[in-house]
């Protein structure tokens, strides 16, 4: 764990979550395994809001906890689960393009809340929808419903492990024993049958505010008496929207490489096996040419002539994202998911390379990655540059560590008479050392963010006060001219630094 991950995953918890759980999850993902006394002592919070903290982020999955073998509880948090934060927005928005504005909000509840009930996440996604609509329409429960049954169906959502029930009912269970959390992977994706007949509700008025309280909490219980799916959630499957964001990387590095047809086969190559393909598989289920040909989509007419020669030609290419593994059926191909990512990261650090040091630089750099390990002088033969600046811009990858220098000593006392020198590219080491530095960055951006909302924060609660009285005034239906002169209660400077602190905290 880096001072960039760690930095990052503070400032996150922080922006989410508050101080309180910001400090208990920062303090138990530099020490470890840690029982709740040690938690509140070293970290000098009450035990109550350590207690709260810790529900928290167990709730959202970010902590665990085992058993010690001496008999008490230890937790542990796991920040690659909490640097997930940063690709919120993306599950959204991959939700709502395969879904629809239904499937967007019920990922979007489901990830706020970090584990829900069906019947709870629906109602709520209906009575928002039914907000947004206009006055006489409603949404009904049970289109929200198809609408998760179809995104369990996919795996994008699955159940969260539960006490099981022997627990549950059994009176002999020792007073220090841990609850233990299981779900069966049969299970893990059946729907229970629910009758989700309804409507989604507007908020109540002002009027209704002054309703009886013991009236709402009445009404409360009496809803929450009817739920159907009690002791059932529903999470986030993170790793099938990983899964779905690698295949989309790999159609479109074979729709920029070849053509449209061709990323479409590897499209439904790819969508014939994800739910068969496990995440790290290597490969994906064999698939063969007939049955390629029989799941391409009805808008592509082509022959089945045309499909083999296609794959016959994704089957040679250079980038090996696709392979053939027997000639049964017309042949069997299958997709090789590690050589593709390889591909993938490989392309992304040539990129880098060529923003930050130029196309010269560039080519060395790619020279390396095909030939591993070259000498000073063959690099300068190879990429036809001049010796000094060949000298130049190696060095200059050297003190990056984007290039790694190996030595090959002929004789024991390592002399640089009799020492081989080589190039090489180690992309794992170079690809981790860029995350890091994206880390690191985004912290930064984070900070600045937070730097600027402060130190304008009296000019922002000036611009939300009038921002609020002309929409009173709009509401009450005052003349525009009045309108006008409380607009102009703020001068054109302020407005200029106004418009520049949203670009900035944009950026």
């Amino acid at each position: 764990m880096t001072q960039a991950e760690i930095k990052l995953c503070s400032l996150l918890l922080q922006e989410h979550f508050g101080e309180i759980v910001e400090k208990v999850g920062i303090h138990l993902i530099k020490t470890g395994s840690q029982p709740l006394r040690l938690i509140v002592s070293d970290t000098g919070t009450p035990l109550q809001q350590v207690k709260k903290a810790l529900c928290v982020l167990i709730q959202h999955n970010f902590v665990t906890y085992h058993l010690h073998k001496r008999g008490f509880v230890e937790y542990e948090a796991h920040p690659s689960l909490v640097l997930r934060f940063l690709r919120y927005p993306r599950y959204i928005y991959n939700a709502k393009t395969l879904y629809g504005d239904i499937g967007e909000l019920l990922v979007e509840e489901v990830l706020q809340n970090g584990n829900m009930q069906m019947s709870c996440v629906v109602k709520k996604v209906s009575d928002r929808l039914t907000e947004t609509m206009e006055d006489g329409k409603t949404m009904d429960y049970s289109e929200v419903s198809n609408i998760f049954v179809r995104l369990v169906d996919t795996h994008f959502l699955k159940k969260s492990p539960v006490v099981s029930e022997s627990e549950i009912t059994s009176e002999a269970t020792p007073p220090a024993a841990m609850p233990t959390l299981t779900v069966d992977d049969k299970d893990m994706y059946v729907v229970p049958k629910l009758n989700l007949i309804g409507k989604g509700k507007r908020r109540r008025s002002s009027d209704d505010d002054t309703e009886p309280q013991a009236k709402r909490k009445k009404q409360n219980q009496e809803d929450g008496e009817c739920s159907p799916d009690d002791g059932v959630y529903w999470e986030v499957n993170f790793e099938r929207f990983h899964q779905h964001f690698r295949d989309q990387a790999i159609v479109s590095a074979v729709a920029s490489k070849l053509d449209q047809t061709s990323s479409e086969i590897v499209r439904t190559m790819l969508r014939m096996s994800e739910v068969t393909t496990s995440s790290n598989a290597q490969y994906t289920q064999p698939l063969s040419s007939n049955e390629i040909f029989r799941a391409l989509p009805s808008g592509y007419n082509i022959s089945k002539q045309v499909l083999d020669q296609y794959l016959t030609l994704l089957a040679d290419d250079p980038m090996e994202f696709v392979c053939k593994t027997g000639d049964s059926g017309g042949g069997m191909f299958a997709i090789n998911l590690h050589k593709a990512l390889a591909s993938l990261a490989r392309a992304t650090l040539e990129s880098v390379v060529q923003e930050r040091f130029g196309s010269r630089s560039a080519r060395i750099f790619r020279l390396l990655l095909r030939k591993r390990h070259l000498e000073q002088k063959q690099v300068e033969d190879f990429a036809m540059i001049p010796a000094k600046e060949a000298k130049d811009m190696l060095y200059t990858l050297l003190s990056q560590n984007l290039v790694s220098l190996q030595e090959l000593p002929k004789t024991p006392d390592h002399a640089p008479s009799r020492t081989f020198y080589l190039y090489t590219v180690k992309t794992l080491p170079t690809a981790y050392m860029l995350l890091q530095k994206c880390y690191k960055t985004i912290a930064n951006l984070i900070e600045r963010r937070q730097f600027e909302t402060k130190e304008n924060k009296r000019l922002l609660e000036k611009s939300q006060r009038i921002e609020a009285i002309i929409a009173s005034m709009q509401a009450t239906g005052a003349e525009e001219q009045q309108l006008q002169e409380i607009e102009e209660m703020i001068t054109a400077p302020e407005r200029q630094q106004l418009e520049d602190l949203r670009r900035n905290v944009n950026k």
